[in-house]
């Protein structure tokens, strides 16, 4: 990832006009009509956000709450990015005005940017202003930018161009955004970076990769097949009475694998076909330890793998977070209408903060979003034909399903019984012999 403020790693510092291409590419309001009104919301809406943080932990503030600040900063400066193109200004032409505004705030003067701005000169600012950081009133300067936030909502007449108040508007946000970072020790370009490496992770750029396996490494009978099929077979308990209980067992060539699951709740909701979730995280993450564990596919060759990725915490994990995701899909259709990109965030951060730790950590939201939204696809089609068989395909990300084909079960043999004997036959009298 390339650092926002940085050239120390070789790579000249990001401009704010490259900031807002990449911005651009994951604004989900694109083209809508009342795209306008949507990201003031937004903007608004994380504005409060990060009011509401920084009012919770206001009296106990560690480093646990400046990364909550640090991502509602990148947030907010993401929707004023956005909101300033449906205006028509360029995050360029903002971000001078707002680097114009920090100055004169803080009553410093430093040569005007050259070129392509960057996000350098801001915090070049900060190093010539920092004594008066230490005299700002924080709840003031975080007023202001409610205040600033607010008026902005009020704007009522469309996008004029000729009009010079969005743009002063923008810029006093801009610069109320860069002075309370400063306020939490943060610089900017971190804020910005941080920005970067959440919506890139949530909607990728265009030709992002997958994640390579996690096994890649390893000897070829530690790994995955990187193609399988998986039949889900449907078979009933007490079939035909009044407690019948449907069950599944699942085969990989014809050979049963792992326990006949049932859906484990009174009122049943298709769980037992729960494993297809397992095999999306094969497809889409390249990772699962409850199915690696199923095929036998424990990474023995290397202790540290075979005890902290494949091990027990590891499965109980990843059940876990399928357990939570379906009770959490059960409320919403089963994702049948959720569109790719329109996931919950929420859902998929924690989703990442339960995998924090363990080698899946690495991949990043959209591919667990992808995971999550086919996983239900296959598992409606299964839960609606009662059974069925679903293709893993770990080079193209894929899984799908098929109808299954299975011959009918012979029907069971009568059982033969001993004709019944009515009342009692005396044996025959011996006739004596004469």
């Amino acid at each position: 990832m390339k650092n926002a403020g940085s050239a120390g790693n070789g790579t000249p510092p990001m401009s704010l006009q490259a900031y807002q291409e990449r911005a651009d590419a994951a604004n989900q309001f694109k083209d809508k009509p009342d795209s306008l009104s949507q990201l003031r919301f937004g903007l608004f809406g994380e504005v409060g956000g990060l009011l509401a943080t920084v009012k919770k932990s206001y009296r106990d503030f560690g480093s646990a709450q400046q990364v909550i600040v640090r991502e509602e900063l990148g947030d907010c400066f993401w929707y004023l990015t956005e909101v300033s193109v449906q205006y028509g200004h360029t995050l360029s032409v903002v971000g001078a005005a707002g680097f114009g505004e920090l100055q004169r705030r803080f009553g410093v003067s430093s040569p005007p940017p050259v070129g392509q701005i960057t996000f350098l000169p801001f915090d070049g600012v900060y190093a010539m202003c920092h004594e008066q950081l230490r005299t700002l009133d924080r709840t003031q300067q975080l007023s202001d930018l409610g205040s600033h936030a607010g008026q902005l909502m009020s704007i009522t007449s469309p996008p004029d161009l000729l009009s010079s108040t969005p743009l002063a508007l923008l810029a006093e946000l801009l610069a109320d955004l860069v002075t309370v970072a400063w306020m939490f020790d943060l610089k900017f370009a971190d804020v910005i970076t941080a920005n970067l490496e959440k919506f890139e992770s949530r909607w990728p750029q265009e030709g992002a990769e997958y994640t390579a396996p996690f096994d890649s490494t390893s000897p070829p009978h530690e790994r995955f097949e990187r193609r399988f099929q998986v039949s889900f077979i449907e078979r009933f308990y007490n079939e035909g009475q009044e407690n019948e209980r449907p069950y599944i067992i699942q085969q990989i060539r014809n050979v049963n694998i792992g326990d006949r699951l049932t859906d484990n709740r009174t009122e049943p909701d298709g769980y037992r076909f729960h494993d297809v979730f397992h095999l999306a995280y094969v497809a889409h993450l390249g990772w699962s330890p409850v199915i690696r564990s199923l095929l036998k596919l424990k990474r023995k060759s290397d202790p540290k793998l075979d005890e902290n990725e494949d091990g027990a915490r590891a499965a109980i994990i990843e059940e876990g977070i399928a357990t939570w995701i379906f009770n959490h899909a059960d409320r919403h259709d089963f994702y049948e209408t959720t569109e790719v990109g329109k996931l919950e965030y929420g859902l998929l951060k924690q989703v990442q903060d339960m995998v924090e730790g363990y080698e899946v950590a690495a991949c990043p939201l959209w591919q667990w979003e992808q995971a999550i939204l086919e996983g239900f696809k296959v598992f409606r089609q299964l839960r609606d034909a009662g059974g069925g068989v679903v293709t893993v395909d770990m080079d193209a990300h894929s899984i799908s399903f098929a109808p299954l084909d299975l011959p009918p079960e012979p029907a069971p043999p009568p059982k033969l019984r001993r004709p019944r004997e009515i009342g009692f036959t005396l044996p025959p009298i011996p006739v004596p012999k004469s």
